[in-house]
């Protein structure tokens, strides 16, 4: 053999052998296995057992939903579907319930397998399992999340401990903190885990009316009352009736409206502009302030606290 003819003897490509696809494939870390058009599995990898804890002679021969068993396989089995549209299914997130009994997230891709001949032959499904990552989202959320708040500062973190005991009672809250710092998400908590959870969820910010108008927005009025009352017009208070009211910037409140509303702190009723008579309140008040309400008090009534 001359020199040319052993040249072009080594750059000679031997195909890939079913042997050596089945190694490569079981050395990934992704479960891998194949179906049939009629959904029957005709190859199963290593990591595709780890997962499901279904050994590869288990699997093959049998129907793909028998041995996945997953959330989806009865109203939108990704595999059959792209067998049957002939188009991919990329990051479908679904659960699976492994041989052990134990309910494990995974990620699945699905694709068509065809012949030589461009026929469908089958397909051919990928999946990872998700669990270690879908752990770790739960460890941080419960570390670091409250509801809809989201917060690393420890004091922050402690009032997470203690919000689920003051949701259940009924006890009046005020919430100070500066501009920004997540006050109605702190009261949206409270109504949630609290006892009037199905109830209405009312938020008016205080400082955003005048006075003369905050009160009919909050109380509310009867027809006649004054001369553009054309009809009755229930307050906040009302339309919050078996859940929570939250009033933002209470701060910013009268003297005169404070009375009234201190009225409804203690005796549970108010009166609606052109009332004759008071009205029962069924709603929990949560306040919140911007301000510091005790350097307030002091610098307006300075030999009130002693």
């Amino acid at each position: 053999m001359d020199a040319k003819a052993k040249m072009n003897s080594k750059n000679i490509i031997k195909p890939l052998t079913e042997s050596h696809s089945n190694t490569i494939l079981d050395s990934i870390v992704e479960g891998v296995f194949t179906v049939d058009n009629n959904l029957r599995i005709t190859y199963f990898n290593k990591a595709a057992e780890k997962i499901t804890g279904v050994k590869k002679e288990n699997a093959v021969g049998e129907f793909c939903f028998e041995t996945l068993k997953s959330n989806i396989c009865e109203s939108a089995c990704p595999i059959k579907n792209s067998i049957s549209t002939g188009y991919d299914s990329i990051n479908k997130k679904v659960n699976i319930l492994r041989y052990n009994g134990k309910e494990i997230p995974i990620s699945i891709n699905a694709s068509i397998l065809k012949d030589t001949n461009g026929e469908i032959i089958g397909g051919v499904e990928t999946f990872r399992d998700l669990s270690t990552l879908e752990a770790l989202r739960k460890e941080i959320e419960k570390d670091y999340t409250f509801e809809d708040i989201v917060s690393k500062n420890h004091k922050i973190l402690e009032l997470f401990n203690i919000l689920p005991n003051i949701a259940e009672s009924e006890t009046t809250v005020l919430i100070q903190g500066p501009s920004g710092s997540g006050k109605e998400l702190f009261a949206r908590a409270i109504h949630n885990l609290s006892f009037r959870k199905d109830g209405p969820f009312v938020a008016i910010n205080c400082g955003a009316l005048p006075d003369n108008l905050l009160e009919s927005e909050l109380f509310g009025y009867y027809k006649g009352a004054f001369t553009d009352a054309q009809k009755d017009k229930p307050g906040r208070f009302e339309l919050a009736k078996g859940g929570t009211i939250f009033l933002d910037e209470v701060e910013s409140l009268s003297q005169a409206t404070q009375v009234k509303l201190l009225r409804v702190l203690q005796e549970k009723e108010f009166e609606p502009l052109g009332s004759t008579s008071p009205v029962k309140s069924d709603v929990r008040v949560i306040s919140a302030t911007k301000a510091n309400l005790l350097d307030l008090i002091e610098r307006f009534y300075p030999y009130c606290c002693g």
